[in-house]
């Protein structure tokens, strides 16, 4: 008895130093957050729908920065009502008020909480230097985002899901590889981020030696001018440039997606950021995925094998390299858009260069829904 009396003290000396711990570490938290200098005027690339609320938030992650973001809810929700929720962000060096702020407002219009951030050392979010990427940093984003809609009195903390675009959508699919409370994940048109940076575009560099090569300038550059950045849209737009530098100079670079604090509107994010990110591999679990998985991918993208393989490989794994097959495939789901370009599924692309012209209304916003509706 007096064994059973002292373990029975020892636990809940355990739960009590727990607790302690944990409200000395949400205090600390709260101190620690960096207090953000946020636009209050709507300056998005696209107009406020009248069915929506928006709110401007902020949030911590755990490595100690604060995240901007928009906060979209339906306008007519009955007071009182939990409603699913769903966190939005990319392209991977955009920001919250061209493509993730607009998915994020046409979910809200069918009845989701949402919620479109900026990343880490990226738009109106904290970190120093500007513009850095992370795989570890940039996936916890993500997850940090399902800890602040989880606290939120008006949403169901089991019904959260979260869509990536473009670079995004390959980290998306890692932080629900990650993140259990992810219900349902959606990657639209999306890189791997991590097999681009590694590999080249159509893996036209996936060998020893040209991986060397550039590890060896990522190397030399950390010393000549660490600050140095790289990767944003190219302007002026060379004549003999490939169609899909066009389609992101039509984006990023007229009215129809240009913002100020946008990496890929201006001069990109720090060259020796995609060091990290050639090094590691954001797809290794993803067939491991049990959650709900919808990959929506452009029929005309260049970027269509990313979505490709990443399905293919969640659904069925390598059997010849001993990676089983998913556990859960019924749930998977691949998409793919006739005629949509990779930049198209931004925001539905319209008929004109730069941004003229009719919109064409390539995403089909509406089975995006059903497809959150039927797994939140």
């Amino acid at each position: 008895m007096k064994t059973g009396k002292t373990l029975l003290a020892a636990l809940l000396a355990a739960g009590l130093l727990t607790a302690c711990h944990t409200e000395k570490t949400n205090q600390q938290n709260n101190e620690n957050m960096t207090t953000l200098n946020l636009t209050q005027e709507w300056d998005k690339v696209f107009p406020l729908s009248d069915k929506v609320k928006h709110t401007k938030v902020t949030f911590p992650t755990q490595y100690g920065l604060t995240l901007a973001a928009d906060l979209y809810t339906p306008a007519d929700t009955p007071e009182g009502e939990k409603l699913p929720a769903i966190a939005v962000s990319g392209p991977f060096g955009a920001t919250k008020e061209q493509s993730s702020g607009l998915y994020a407002m046409r979910m809200a219009e069918r009845g989701f909480v949402t919620l479109a951030f900026d990343p880490s050392y990226t738009g109106e979010s904290s970190g120093e230097p500007r513009r850095t990427a992370s795989p570890d940093i940039n996936t916890e984003d993500f997850m940090a985002a399902v800890d602040f809609l989880s606290a939120q009195p008006g949403i169901a903390p089991g019904r959260i899901g979260i869509i990536g675009i473009c670079g995004w959508g390959g980290i998306a699919l890692n932080a629900a590889a990650a993140d259990t409370r992810i219900k349902a994940t959606v990657a639209s048109t999306m890189y791997d981020m991590t097999r681009v940076s590694g590999n080249g575009y159509f893996d036209n560099n996936d060998n020893e030696a040209d991986r060397h090569a550039a590890r060896e300038a990522l190397s030399r550059q950390r010393l000549a001018d660490p600050e140095a950045m790289a990767g944003g849209v190219v302007d002026p737009l060379p004549a003999d440039a490939p169609q899909f530098v066009k389609d992101y100079h039509d984006y990023y670079k007229t009215s129809r997606g240009y913002h100020k604090r946008s990496g890929n509107s201006n001069d990109g994010w720090r060259t020796i950021g995609t060091q990290a990110f050639a090094n590691a591999r954001f797809l290794h679990y993803t067939n491991e995925i049990r959650s709900a998985v919808l990959v929506m991918h452009g029929a005309e993208a260049h970027s269509r094998y990313f979505g490709e393989d990443a399905y293919k490989y969640m659904v069925e794994g390598r059997p010849e390299a001993g990676i089983k097959p998913n556990p859960v495939p019924g749930n998977k789901q691949l998409l793919i858009i006739p005629g949509a370009s990779h930049c198209d599924l931004y925001d539905g692309g319209f008929t004109g260069a730069a941004g003229t012209g009719e919109p064409k209304n390539l995403i089909p916003w509406d089975t995006l829904a059903d497809f959150f509706r039927k797994n939140l």
